[in-house]
């Protein structure tokens, strides 16, 4: 597989990355973390223009057609920057409806997901539960023409802010979507509080929802779970680039800082240690966009190489950030330090759509040979 970006991807990269550096360095993140808003809104009218929301939907409503590998690169690069825009849970919600909407609804919703004017979310984890539709709990009956939906939802990023709402439950005990107005009522949205302060995550309860029979999209279970996996691929991407951003600060940081009259950074220790976070960063690297890649070709491959590079990632941020914050020392966690915020949104990435345990037993089930038949 060809690991090498095309022109125009490597012209996505550095155009968001440009967008990223101008608009949103890393002090109007922090004076902005305090306000009580999902997105910065500015930061996400620029993004909207370069074309960041529809940049895997369908031309017809306004996208641009393109794959996972060009939604990773973006990605990767609101992570290295702390990127405060509903990018992720947009796209993933687009790609959802693309796939798996109706007609009528992708033309109702989709313009608007494309041109940034409207944004979404995917309400599918729930309280004290894993990352897995096994977990799922909440449920939807038929009532007429209507379905009813009820249920409460956790880690719903951008929840507050968003018009629409990508909500899974179980149908007749089996996992099913349904595409839901933030406003309809008995749709509650409390904020979250949470370790990384560059995300806003909800609460979201459903209370005797009523949700249009045609606003359920044509994807059953199987379909879901590669929505998971697609979600978690774009989280690695994420966590990527958080990772590259901890690393550079550590380079610089032990190029610095002296002691016994020369920079740490010439120890060998420190040296090895330096290695060591790079290593993790381009495996991550390599098993994110392999990822995507197979995802994209539809491969057969796509299920495991998702699973095993979110079971990576996720075991590699924790590690990155560790071993950061023992070689910056204890300045790495105070508040006037640039590191903890990136500490802090590795650690999420770690988390958000499963931890490394959750990929790595459902790799096991994916590669366990089938039963023989007699």
């Amino acid at each position: 597989m060809n690991f090498e970006l095309s022109d125009e991807q490597a012209m996505l990269r550095a155009a968001s990355r440009d967008l990223l550096s101008d608009h949103s360095p890393v002090d109007r993140v922090r004076a902005r973390l305090d306000r009580d808003e999902d997105a910065d809104p500015e930061l996400w009218s620029l993004a909207a223009r370069l074309g960041w929301p529809g940049l895997a939907l369908p031309e017809e409503y306004g996208g641009a057609g393109q794959g996972l590998v060009e939604l990773a690169l973006v990605a990767e690069e609101a992570g290295r920057a702390l990127g405060r825009v509903p990018f992720l849970p947009t796209v993933i919600v687009g790609r959802a409806l693309a796939a798996t909407g109706t007609p009528r609804l992708r033309a109702e919703v989709l313009p608007g997901l494309a041109a940034g004017s409207s944004w979404a979310t995917w309400a599918v984890a729930e309280p004290h539960a894993p990352w897995t539709l096994d977990a799922v709990r909440a449920t939807v009956r038929a009532e007429g023409d209507e379905f009813v939906l009820d249920g409460v939802k956790t880690a719903v990023q951008d929840a507050a802010g968003a018009d629409w709402l990508l909500v899974t439950a179980l149908h007749e005990n089996e996992p099913a979507s349904f595409l839901v107005a933030r406003n309809t009522p008995g749709v509650t949205v409390r904020r979250q509080r949470v370790l990384d302060p560059t995300r806003a995550l909800h609460e979201v309860g459903f209370e005797a929802v009523r949700v249009p029979s045609d606003r359920r999209l044509d994807a059953g279970p199987a379909a879901i779970q590669r929505l998971l996996d697609d979600a978690a691929v774009l989280h690695c991407a994420d966590a990527l680039g958080v990772m590259e951003r901890i690393l550079e600060l550590t380079v610089e940081h032990v190029g610095r800082r002296v002691q016994f009259g020369r920079p740490i950074g010439a120890f060998q220790a420190v040296k090895h240690a330096c290695a060591d976070m790079a290593l993790r960063v381009h495996g991550t690297r390599a098993a994110t966009y392999y990822a995507a890649m197979a995802a994209d070709a539809d491969s057969p491959d796509a299920a495991r190489s998702a699973c095993a590079a979110a079971a990576y990632a996720s075991a590699c941020a924790g590690e990155v950030a560790a071993r950061a914050l023992q070689l910056h020392g204890g300045i790495g966690f105070t508040w006037e330090h640039d590191l903890h915020l990136h500490l802090r949104r590795a650690k999420a990435d770690g988390v958000l759509y499963g931890d490394a345990g959750v990929h790595r037993a459902r790799l096991c089930t994916l590669l366990r040979p089938a039963p023989a038949t007699v």
